[in-house]
């Protein structure tokens, strides 16, 4: 009897619909696991662990963190129990599972069942911070994927929950009782380690790996940028120091703050493994907690978490990085000596690459610019740099002023580091828009050579070769660029088939993305693009419309629908040219945007003269003139046949 009730405190416990399973770290709702960090994990378990007892935020603390590990205890456990009332669809003002009693702390208030005894935790009652093992009495937790050792029940002083035990002398039998208790348990761990390392023996070797976004656990949203830059450089040290196929950061992306089963994750991205985490920042101390998933099995194969200071953070994905690919097996080593990085660069750089991701260039450009001015020696700081110059120049900066700064950054980047394909990418993306074909294409090689799954580059090489009018291999790029990261641009490959001149199959591609993504405006903007450009303007028009209306632009939509509708499509031409000229009065406005609409109208001079404008200006959109039939009636004009000439393209008249 006494070893059957031992077994049951190991045992899943049940609450409702739901099912705690402190062997696995597992949450389920109605058989499907839940996902939950490890921190709010262990704040539950503990409350369900002492229910009906209340926990105090003290006890909790220790338990869950220990010494030597820095965190508002306030605002992380004040998340924890955010994370486990959202897990548990539960709410503070009707509590059905955790009550909180102000100035006390927690108590689980949901009937269990099994009914887990009153475990009296003794050592939470000290004012020790050591993190503290399970109270399941079971044995302490581990950061590594190792079965844990086994610790009897008579260790009381080492353990959170000894048996009750009042300040008398414990009778020979009790001792006995105590004793037999342990050589069943320690008989039942015996049987478990054996079962696990069975089952760790079938499972499958992971070749495919997402990491999913590390959560946020700073209770701060400004440090968001740090939990995605470091989920970027995991995965970016995942693909450079393993044999892994590495899911894209893109494509990973999409699963931020979401709640879905790990299994249903990795089946949509085609992976047979997940590290998902955590990491928190508070003043200078850094806390990152990691996790690897063999997904089809939902088996914990691996676990770490890390604590740093700001001052050494910068090695951390590599580190963590290189362990996953030895528990995998997966090791690539990098000859590569280790390169000094200012942290503050670094946290620069990593704000940047937030930014730009957001879409918000302008403010990007100013951390790339603080990332090479704090290391003027960082190669990813200038790589980022050049991308603010480029993506500027299709913006609203004027491209004859940022294309050099841009080249010149790019320069930079690659001969501080020749092995980053982004620097590589950055220079080639520079020399696009020099019209130096044969060296852009070499560096959007080697982009592609350091970093084979360097979907930018693909994209890239893709553009490039639809202006030299290498349409079919453009939309092979595209192709390769889509399957490594089909969620950074959903419109790409209907880009790719539209500047082929492949309307039909552009527009049944975008159609078949809307399906998944109706309210993407960037697909609507390509479809709108395919219908002009295959002369159906009423589609055309339609799809404008539905562009500004998803864009949040409801007075632009209803004067666009009026419009065309009293005017026909020459009258929104017009009133584009009209919008153009007025912009222009006070910021820069590409003479693409007059060249346009000017050739939609036919008017033969004014595009004319807007192209060679461009032509001047080193207007980047210039270099795909050739792909729009809009400008094919100047076509034997020698003035166009002159500027096409002048960049070097191969001619399509």
């Amino acid at each position: 009897m006494l070893e059957a009730n031992q077994h049951e405190l190991m045992s899943a416990i049940r609450f409702g619909d739901y099912e705690l399973d402190p062997r696995r770290g597992v949450l389920s709702y109605q058989g499907t696991p839940l996902k939950l960090q490890p921190q709010p994990f262990r704040v539950l378990e503990l409350l369900v662990a002492r229910a009906p007892n209340i926990v105090t935020r003290e006890q909790l603390s220790a338990y869950v963190w220990g010494d030597g590990v820095y965190v508002d205890i306030d605002q992380s456990l004040n998340f924890c129990i955010r994370q486990i009332r959202s897990a548990l669809n539960d709410t503070a003002s009707n509590p059905r599972f955790v009550d909180t009693l102000p100035k006390q702390g927690y108590r689980f208030i949901a009937p269990i069942h099994p009914e887990v005894p009153d475990l009296a935790p003794a050592s939470l009652n000290s004012t020790s911070r050591e993190p503290q093992q399970s109270p399941w009495n079971d044995a302490p937790r581990s950061t590594s994927a190792a079965a844990p050792a086994v610790e009897t029940l008579s260790d009381s002083h080492t353990q959170p929950f000894g048996l009750h035990h009042s300040s008398s002398l414990i009778s020979r039998s009790r001792i006995w009782l105590v004793a037999l208790i342990a050589f069943a348990i320690f008989g039942i761990f015996a049987a478990a380690r054996y079962r696990q390392n069975r089952s760790l023996a079938a499972i499958p070797k992971i070749s495919s790996l997402a990491v999913l976004p590390l959560d946020n656990l700073s209770g701060d949203p400004t440090q968001d940028y740090l939990a995605d830059g470091m989920t970027d450089e995991l995965t970016t040290m995942l693909a450079k120091n393993s044999t892994l196929r590495i899911v894209s950061r893109t494509s990973a992306m999409q699963y931020k703050g979401v709640r879905r089963p790990v299994r249903q994750i990795a089946s949509e991205l085609g992976v047979d493994g997940i590290l998902e985490g955590s990491i928190a920042r508070f003043g200078d101390k850094i806390h990152m907690t990691v996790q690897l998933i063999q997904a089809p099995s939902d088996t914990h194969l691996w676990a770490d978490s890390y604590d740093r200071d700001s001052n050494n953070v910068v090695t951390l994905p590599k580190e963590a990085a290189q362990a996953i690919a030895k528990r995998l097996n997966r090791v690539e080593e990098q000859p590569a000596p280790a390169r000094y990085v200012n942290p503050e660069a670094h946290d620069a750089y990593l704000r940047g690459r937030y930014d730009w991701f957001q879409g918000d260039n302008e403010h990007a450009g100013k951390y790339f610019r603080k990332a090479t001015e704090l290391q003027p020696d960082y190669a990813p700081g200038w790589a980022g740099l050049s991308t603010y110059y480029g993506q500027g120049a299709f913006d609203d900066l004027a491209p004859r002023v940022v294309l050099p700064l841009q080249m010149e950054a790019a320069k930079k980047a690659v001969e501080l580091d020749p092995s980053l394909p982004w620097a590589h990418l950055s220079l080639g993306a520079s020399m696009v828009f020099s019209w130096n074909w044969m060296q852009a294409e070499q560096e959007i090689a080697r982009a592609i050579e350091l970093g084979p799954d360097f979907a930018e580059a693909y994209h890239f090489r893709a553009k490039m070769w639809n202006a030299l009018g290498r349409g079919d291999e453009a939309i092979e790029s595209e192709k390769k660029a889509m399957e490594l990261d089909p969620f950074q641009r959903p419109f790409a490959m209907g880009l790719a088939l539209v500047s082929a001149r492949k309307y039909d199959a552009a527009i049944e591609d975008i159609h078949s993305r809307l399906e998944a993504n109706p309210q993407d405006v960037s697909l609507h903007w390509m479809l709108c693009d395919a219908y002009r450009r295959k002369g159906d303007l009423k589609n055309a028009a339609s799809e404008w419309e539905k562009s500004a209306l998803l864009g949040g632009d409801k007075k632009e939509a209803d004067e666009i629908r009026i419009t065309y509708q009293k005017s026909g499509y020459a009258a929104l031409l017009l009133r584009q040219v009209a919008n153009f000229k007025k912009k222009s009065a006070t910021q820069y406005v590409s003479p693409m945007e007059f060249a346009l609409q000017y050739a939609q109208l036919g008017r033969r001079e004014e595009t004319l003269a807007s192209l060679e404008d461009a032509y001047q200006q080193k207007a980047v959109y210039l270099i795909w003139v050739q792909n729009d039939p809009a400008y094919d009636f100047v076509h034997t004009d020698p003035r166009y046949q002159s500027i096409i000439k002048r960049m070097g393209l191969p001619p399509a008249y």
